[in-house]
């Protein structure tokens, strides 16, 4: 096979389309960890039996372990640096009932792992389908952001980087839906320090940190610490590219090249509120676009596939309902406050994740008393898709600093005036 062609599950992607439509400046990392992620992991997935969540989880704890097994830490330069274990734990969904989630736990191999501070990492959007899962890429080394992750590494951090729910053989992924999301992360930090293969200090400080999706589970994991986890010694949150206010991000990308999140979105609320009931404003055309999204895409395959389509073209009549409103309201971040410093960053000219509704949720923190550094950037991309990928990575070392900080004890500075 051409090298410039990758085979993906769906079809062939030729390396030059790809290119044109992400852009040829400033996310050639990005691009390439993802082609090299779809080619590794394209393969039809067998039904992995650890993925497969125990029958009642009625005697466990949020946090606690279900299974764990040792993993790969990513690409050579990760396994040098530590070791990794995927793990299942017990968290919580949307509706307050127990889940079993999956994530992946990677420890420093030099340091004392009583002493170790432990941040948990949202990632960032992977896609619908099962091999898309963060714990999988990590192992086959096509985490697109495993770069923030070994500079986390590499300063003796321990890491636990949660799949969020519903990555399994028969995918239910609630992408974007902020309460499942900030337990899910809350809760594989717990499951880390409770891992029995290492010894990881229930009283280590925690860091949230997280982009893009993972902006958004960090600033929910942050807002429901103090009820949903008094035990974890939380210190900071930093959050870049925040999804804060989904009618805001999701709604406008309608008809523009991230047309494909905005239906990852839908499909996601549906997996969290089953009486949204997606399917029943589906055309023909919409059901078989969500079965083949769910079931073969990542991330790169989802803008691809979607660039520019519309609602229209996948329903009989608009799914929009009142109740759905509902349930996005009910999942807008800055309803309550944060308890610890926060740094936040965003792309000005962000075409994924709209800039003003993450600026105001930077004003809303501020109203309420948050200490929060504020980073607005210009990487100059080529489109607005391409910006929103740039700041993954230039966004990493303003993150770096913050957590260095939080952890040496020194005062938070604060942007809100």
């Amino acid at each position: 096979m051409d090298a410039r062609t990758p085979q993906v599950g769906w079809g062939i992607v030729p390396l030059k389309e790809a290119s044109e439509m992400l852009g040829r400046r400033g996310c050639w990392s990005w691009l390439l960890a993802a082609l090299i992620a779809l080619k590794v992991v394209s393969a039809p997935v067998s039904a992995d039996e650890f993925y497969i969540p125990p029958g009642s989880l009625a005697e466990s704890r949020p946090g606690d372990v279900l299974r764990w097994r040792e993993a790969s830490a990513g690409p050579p330069a990760a396994r040098e640096l530590a070791d990794a274990w995927q793990l299942m734990y017990r968290s919580t969904d949307a509706r307050g009932e127990p889940v079993a989630v999956t994530a992946t736990v990677l420890v420093p191999r030099r340091g004392d792992q009583t002493e170790m501070p432990v941040i948990g990492m949202g990632p960032g959007t992977q896609g619908p389908a099962f091999r898309c899962a963060a714990s999988r890429m990590i192992d086959q080394g096509a985490f697109y952001e495993q770069a923030a992750v070994n500079d986390m590494l590499e300063r003796g951090y321990a890491v636990a980087i949660t799949d969020y729910e519903g990555y399994r053989p028969d995918p239910a992924v609630t992408y974007m839906v902020g309460r499942s999301m900030g337990a899910a992360l809350t809760d594989a930090v717990r499951a880390a320090q409770r891992l029995e293969a290492v010894h990881l200090s229930e009283e280590a400080p925690v860091i949230f940190r997280g982009y893009s999706q993972g902006g958004g589970a960090a600033m929910w994991a942050g807002q429901m610490q103090p009820d949903y986890a008094p035990d974890l010694e939380l210190a900071g949150v930093a959050a870049g590219g925040v999804p804060a206010n989904l009618a805001n991000v999701a709604l406008p990308l309608d008809g523009e090249p991230g047309f494909g999140v905005m239906l990852h979105a839908l499909v996601g609320q549906d997996h969290a509120y089953p009486e949204l009931s997606l399917a029943s404003f589906l055309n023909a055309q919409g059901a078989s676009a969500v079965e083949e999204m769910e079931q073969r895409m990542c991330v790169l395959e989802l803008l691809q596939a979607f660039a520019g389509e519309s609602l229209d073209s996948f329903t009989e009549s608009s799914p929009l309902t009142a109740e759905r409103l509902q349930r996005i309201e009910e999942n807008r971040l800055g309803q309550r406050t944060i308890h610890v410093p926060v740094f936040q960053y965003h792309e000005e000219q962000d075409g994924l994740v709209a800039f003003d509704q993450a600026r105001a949720l930077r004003d809303q923190y501020c109203a309420q008393g948050v200490e929060l550094t504020w980073r607005a950037h210009d990487t100059e991309g080529e489109n607005g898709i391409i910006r929103h990928i740039n700041l993954v990575y230039r966004g990493n070392a303003g993150v770096n600093d913050f957590i260095e900080a939080r952890l040496a004890g020194e005062p938070p500075s604060s942007d809100c005036y």
